[in-house]
């Protein structure tokens, strides 16, 4: 082999590395913050209460934030923008959707919590977040959202924001079974 040939080798695998890292950095980066609570990500599952006491002699201010993104012609509005909870303590709180278009559509709340290492310490039991919702033409749902802080929350953080960004979703997840549990009136 020549080195001219050698030189291509070699160029060609480190393109096909490089290619291959770009792919797998999304998700990588995913799982790094999950693990870390960077970047505000938390969990889009169900957890369950960490069945602590509950920290009476502290009190933090949970705050919440909606948006929608582009494309999407609803309102995902929160019922109470602020609560102080103890840590420890399960609250719930409501969100309300409202479809402003002419047609169905669906629609996902994708969250974020502010400071990040406070994502560590959120513990959501119950969740509109966890799957997409589907909505009528001018229809209006209400979902609860429980969740808890954990007793272990540094005592620096004295206030968490929450933030739910509502995206569109695709007609295909009408085939996810998943969403079917939602449309029938469900547990959001």
């Amino acid at each position: 082999m020549t080195a001219v040939q050698r030189t291509v080798t070699r160029t060609v695998v480190v393109l096909l590395g490089m290619f291959v890292f770009a792919f797998a950095l999304v998700p990588l980066y995913d799982v790094f913050c999950r693990i870390t609570g960077i970047n505000g990500k938390v969990e889009n599952t169900a957890q369950a209460l960490v069945r602590d006491s509950i920290d009476e002699s502290r009190v933090v201010t949970v705050q919440f934030i909606t948006r929608a993104g582009a494309g999407l012609p609803w309102k995902l509005e929160v019922l109470d923008r602020q609560v102080r909870v103890h840590p420890g303590a399960a609250t719930e709180v409501n969100f309300a959707f409202t479809n402003h278009g002419d047609e169905a559509g669906w629609g996902r709340a994708v969250p974020s919590v502010s400071p990040s290492e406070a994502s560590l310490h959120m513990r959501k039991v119950t969740c509109f977040c966890f799957k997409e919702q589907h909505l009528a033409a001018g229809e209006r749902f209400e979902a609860p959202l429980v969740f808890q802080l954990t007793r272990d929350l540094p005592d620096e953080i004295k206030t968490v924001t929450l933030v739910y960004t509502l995206y569109p979703v695709n007609d295909q997840a009408q085939a996810n079974p998943a969403v079917v549990d939602i449309v029938q009136g469900g547990e959001a």
